[in-house]
């Protein structure tokens, strides 16, 4: 260890310097507007997955959106506040473990959005290939896939935690940089090449290709009623998990343009602008706040969920007026005064007769259960009966033929 890479030196652990005052206040400004929002949405994302998933089958897609939101939270959590901390300070405070852990753990969490990004686009199109068709997935199976995505995952920017180390330099502060031993050079020059393709290029390249072939099926029209509905649903569900894979490319791609400039640095070349560098780490850690827009704004499902977790932290019961005490004191009276050996109009009512007397008056509170619960006609059921016994009538060819023939048929019976 005893030998770096050139000059310039590599920062670990988020830390750039900073000449700007401006800058240690704006950046951790940014960075904890995004902590807050983005542990807000994810954690609601999270719950309604969670919810849905008691009162149904194990489901794939919701399963991986499960750990795109959990990855995000992660980053909110255990990163983003480290973050902010050292872009705020002049130099690394925050102790030798975090300077050793810190960019492993980002990079991990990173890269395992983006292998649930393309293993969620080849689930879609498997979907969207014949959304009709049920698949029962076992708990099992769905644990194995996550599980090694997050193996995958960790184990790749394993490179960052053995060469981020913390120097205490004899005068000044002190600093939390990559140190790359003389007989690793090799080792670290393709691996800073290899890592944005097999992290970024590979992964949403194929998740692209799988979203495209997802929606081409979804452009095909289905015959029955059915069909159509899954299919609608179908292409929702594409559109939705398109754009969180697009806003994620996008918003993500600067910070590897910063990664490739920085390592691949000589010595007359022009150094990254600090502005550029802070802003990249600002537009990634985003992503963990726009995803959980993208899911409200694009899918029915999450703005019901959202909806009914509103309600519930607003709505709460809240104490009796001195109006609402009155109308119970005065229901309790109306109830001591009626006898209650008096039998009800239902029980004087024959369980045999209930269809045949329907002049009872309907009280408000009938009609508020009506109000609440409207009868729909079973548009599905009528076309399924259509469709199951065909009626005679509509397939006759020559309909006016068999009509003079049943008014014949019809004056011969009336003679007899």
């Amino acid at each position: 260890m005893n030998t770096s890479l050139a000059q310039p030196l590599h920062y670990a652990g988020g830390y750039e310097p900073q000449d700007s005052k401006e800058w240690k206040v704006v950046i951790p400004a940014f960075l904890g507007v995004i902590c807050l929002a983005g542990f807000a949405g994810n954690m609601c994302v999270i719950g309604i997955l969670l919810y849905n998933s008691k009162k149904g089958k194990p489901s794939m897609i919701h399963s991986l959106i499960l750990n795109l939101s959990l990855a995000d939270l992660l980053l909110v959590l255990f990163v983003l506040p480290f973050r902010a901390a050292a872009y705020s300070r002049g130099a690394w405070s925050l102790g030798w473990f975090l300077c050793k852990t810190s960019d492993w753990f980002r990079h991990a969490c990173m890269t395992a959005k983006s292998l649930t990004i393309a293993v969620v686009a080849k689930t879609c199109f498997m979907y969207a290939d014949d959304p009709a068709k049920q698949v029962t997935i076992k708990w099992h199976t769905i644990c194995a896939v996550l599980l090694a995505i997050w193996l995958v995952a960790l184990g790749i920017p394993l490179p960052l935690w053995f060469f981020s180390h913390l120097r205490e330099p004899e005068v000044g502060s002190a600093l939390c940089v990559m140190v790359i031993p003389a007989q690793a050079h090799e080792f670290m020059s393709a691996f800073v090449k290899l890592y944005p393709l097999l992290v970024f290029g590979a992964p949403f390249t194929f998740a692209f290709f799988y979203f495209w072939r997802a929606y081409g099926r979804c452009q095909r029209r289905g015959t029955k009623t059915q069909n159509l509905r899954n299919q609608i649903r179908s292409r929702c569900l594409t559109m939705m998990l398109l754009s969180v894979t697009l806003t994620s490319a996008v918003m993500w791609l600067p910070d590897w343009i910063s990664w490739l400039w920085l390592w691949h640095l000589t010595k007359d070349g022009p150094v990254p602008p600090q502005g550029f560098m802070a802003t990249t780490q600002v537009l990634m850690f985003a992503i963990s706040s726009a995803n959980p827009l993208i899911f409200v704004l694009m899918s029915e499902e999450f703005r019901e969920g959202f909806k009914g977790l509103w309600k519930r932290l607003t709505l709460k019961k809240l104490p009796p007026t001195p109006e609402d005490q009155e109308e119970t004191a005065a229901d309790e009276e109306d109830r001591q005064e009626t006898p209650e050996t008096a039998p009800s109009p239902e029980a004087l009512t024959p369980p045999n007769q209930e269809k045949e007397t329907p002049s009872v008056p309907c009280t408000s509170e009938s009609m508020e259960i009506k109000k609440e619960m409207p009868i729909l006609p079973d548009v599905e059921q009528f076309w399924h009966d259509r469709e199951a016994v065909p009626d005679a009538q509509d397939n006759d060819p020559i309909p006016w033929e068999h009509e003079g023939q049943e008014t014949v048929g019809c004056d011969q019976q009336k003679q007899s």
